[in-house]
């Protein structure tokens, strides 16, 4: 049945905000129980799924189902293999995908989804060591597991105590406690994170600069020691980064020229002046294994818009800050 509504008036709005801290309230409670009741069950758990080489499959029926799919998703991007899978499909040829080397992880805060009843008797039959998430350690699951995560018994925040919420809000919270201890453990670390995000901004920052180089990066044009100020200018147009390198007569680089110093070489006698008189010789460079994030940590820091790749001494590719920002590395 469709209802109407009018303007919410000043007390509505009083309501309703209070009913949001209320609700907001319940969930910090929750949390603050779970942290009281929390006993050594997670490194339990965390031993069982170390000491085994397949994946973990998470499952669970509804809001549970949902909050496992997250579960899911951060135990894979923080090193532990990771899926969700319905219970229902389980039943109809999904348990294929329980192999003998996987730990289950299974949520049900009532702990008798009747949807888990069959993987939980697959698992047992083939050995598969079963961990949970449930209020009730007692139940259906709780008997079928290896290692019961118990939530302690709280009020959901909904007014009718029917919809999941401070239930929900703890059982993500065991499952990112769960992945974090997991991936302490593994020595899981940023670089490997990023390798897990790579359209990420952290995935980009861990990139290499010679993995930049491969997509993006121009190699820069350049002019001798000697070069007249117009070959100076020329090359600079020619590179349309902003600069050109001035090599030394092996091909190493010597120095950089911006258009900044271009333009203030115009107080100069441009008609004798070389390359090596107005050049910068002391550039800022950075080397093809280092990653992106210092590239963009020298260019912000030194307030400049481009820098060389250098490798061997010889400069091999130019970066700009504008195409940085351009594929999001800086913001």
């Amino acid at each position: 049945m469709t209802q109407t509504f009018g303007a919410p008036t000043p007390d509505d709005i009083s309501a309703m905000t209070e009913r949001a801290r209320t609700v907001i309230q319940l969930n910090i409670e929750a949390l603050e129980a779970l942290d009281r009741s929390l006993d050594n069950s997670i490194a339990r758990a965390s031993s069982i799924i170390l000491s085994r080489p397949g994946y973990v499959v998470v499952t669970g029926m509804g809001k549970s189902g949902h909050i496992g799919g997250k579960i899911a998703a951060t135990l894979a991007s923080t090193g532990t293999n990771a899926f969700f899978v319905h219970p229902a499909e389980m039943s109809h040829g999904d348990l294929g995908m329980l192999r003998p080397d996987v730990t289950v992880l299974a949520i049900s805060n009532s702990g008798e989804s009747r949807e888990l009843h069959d993987p939980l008797v697959y698992c047992k039959r083939n050995n598969i060591p079963v961990i949970a998430i449930t209020q009730r350690p007692g139940s259906f699951l709780g008997r079928y597991a290896e290692v019961v995560i118990t939530m302690p018994k709280v009020a959901e925040a909904c007014p009718e105590g029917l919809a999941p919420t401070t239930s929900t809000l703890m059982t993500l919270a065991l499952g990112d406690a769960l992945a974090m201890v997991l991936m302490e453990q593994r020595g899981f670390t940023r670089e490997d994170f990023g390798l897990h995000h790579p359209g990420g901004a952290l995935g980009m920052s861990l990139q290499s600069v010679r993995e930049w180089m491969a997509d993006h990066a121009a190699k820069p044009t350049s002019v001798p020691l000697d070069a007249s100020f117009s070959d100076v200018v020329s090359g600079i147009t020619a590179g349309r980064k902003g600069t050109v390198a001035v090599l030394n007569e092996d091909g190493s680089l010597a120095g950089m020229i911006t258009d900044g110093d271009v333009r203030r070489a115009f107080t100069l006698d441009i008609n004798t002046i070389k390359a090596q008189d107005i050049m910068s010789r002391t550039p800022i460079t950075v080397e093809p294994d280092q990653r992106m994030r210092d590239v963009v940590d020298l260019l912000t820091s030194n307030k400049i818009s481009n820098l060389f790749v250098v490798e061997d001494g010889r400069p091999v590719a130019v970066i700009h800050i504008a195409e940085l920002m351009q594929a999001g590395y800086v913001s």
